[in-house]
């Protein structure tokens, strides 16, 4: 079978729709299938290409059995929504223009959030005559509202009639959350055509790391710390202000340190923070490639994840849950009652505190400091619940409902 994948991020880029979809489609790969990832110059979320890469109108490159194809796009960094929306469609248009020169496909897949990408993977699929599979991975534009980025207006209502369309056009819809099905059929959509396909870990990759990597531990002064850290985007949804907070509540405890690691919007507005507050407790470390990110986790001894205290992240289960669980690392969640406060409670692999509280994230910092039986019985149920969140797992059920779709059609 011939899958040709369409998404504005892949490797070596390292957030989360890069990591899940390379890690899917390597899989599929061995599996016997072949696979064309449409996608542009890597870039995110600076709005920078990365050394050893060009933004050109059409270039191809083979990654263990992965015919990469990168088209050129409108780049801009991971802010402001015009020039964010300009990125979107540019990738809409080339995208599909190198689409049509994909010989002999079987199967079309666009992934979100933006779902410009999926506009293109629905045309193409009209062109070839070639089932279209639409992987949701946030509700976009509404995720934009509910961050505060634009407002409710009649750009974003004909837009949502488009998101609409889209789903109803799809032979298949492959979700990242339970909670996203039940939205999808509450908006009329049939519910035998929407299977869950949840994030996971790579557990080659990530794995219990027996001491804290020497040299990036000596380089940040983190020898003997410890460390709560915040890996990954730092985008206005997260509610990083809080994280920063929590550290200011702690900053007399010589032993404790905050770890930001990684880029993206709100970046510096962490970083004026640390200096307002003059905190000597908060290490910022700059993104890492993919090949790195094991590292850095192995510098961390819990792992943050907060979101805004919105109705609408209550459905997301962010994807570096799954990869704390993959270290070893107990996890503080601070976000919206949802699946992903469920899937911790359920595990026992971190404790849920209530959403935008710093005191509610410093008092579990501490506790877990403090109590180190308690730290290590958290740290044994994240390895033991790492192993049903495996990423081979999920990509082979993707894979078993793709082959369904291509069979029926």
């Amino acid at each position: 079978m011939h899958i040709v994948f369409l998404t504005d991020n892949f490797y070596p880029e390292g957030n989360a729709p890069a990591a899940r979809t390379y890690e899917h489609v390597a899989s599929w790969v061995k599996a016997g299938h072949q696979v064309t990832v449409i996608t542009g110059a890597p870039n995110f979320p600076e709005g920078k290409v990365f050394e050893g890469y060009k933004n050109n109108w059409y270039t191809k490159e083979l990654l263990n059995g992965i015919q990469i194809v990168r088209v050129k796009t409108y780049i801009a960094a991971n802010k402001g929504f015009a020039k964010r929306i300009l990125d979107f469609l540019s990738f809409m248009v080339t995208s599909f223009i190198a689409g049509l020169f994909q010989k002999k496909a079987d199967a079309i897949i666009a992934t979100s959030p933006q779902f410009f990408t999926a506009i293109s993977g629905w045309l193409l699929s009209v062109f070839k005559r070639k089932p279209f599979i639409f992987e949701l991975r946030d509700f976009w534009p509404a995720s934009i509202v509910a961050v505060g980025a634009m407002k409710k207006s009649w750009v974003l209502t004909c837009i949502e009639k488009v998101e609409l369309f889209l789903y109803h056009r799809a032979d298949q819809i492959v979700v990242v959350t339970k909670s996203f099905k039940t939205e999808l059929i509450a908006r009329g959509i049939e519910s035998d055509k929407i299977s869950v396909v949840l994030n996971g870990v790579d557990l080659k990759q990530y794995a219990l790391a027996a001491i804290k990597d020497t040299t990036l531990a000596a380089h940040y002064k983190l020898d003997n710390k410890f460390v709560a850290g915040y890996i990954g985007t730092h985008g206005m949804a997260h509610a990083l202000n809080n994280v920063v907070e929590a550290a200011v509540l702690l900053k007399d405890y010589n032993d404790i340190r905050f770890v930001f690691a990684g880029s993206g919007a709100e970046k510096n507005k962490v970083a004026e923070l640390v200096l307002e507050n003059n905190l000597t407790n908060i290490v910022m470390i700059p993104r890492q490639p993919k090949e790195m990110m094991a590292k850095v986790w192995s510098l961390c001894d819990l792992s943050l994840v907060t979101l805004k205290n919105s109705p609408l992240f209550s459905d997301v289960i962010p994807s570096k849950i799954f990869e704390s669980m993959g270290m070893g690392i107990p996890t503080i969640v601070s976000m919206p009652p949802g699946e992903a406060t469920d899937i911790i409670k359920a595990t026992g692999s971190g404790v849920v505190v209530e959403p935008e509280s710093p005191q509610a994230l410093a008092a579990q910092v501490l506790k877990l400091y403090q109590d180190r039986d308690y730290y290590l019985e958290l740290q044994a149920n994240s390895v033991t619940a790492a192993k049903l969140y495996s990423r081979e797992l999920m990509a082979d059920k993707m894979l078993v409902g793709l082959t369904g779709v291509v069979m029926e059609t």
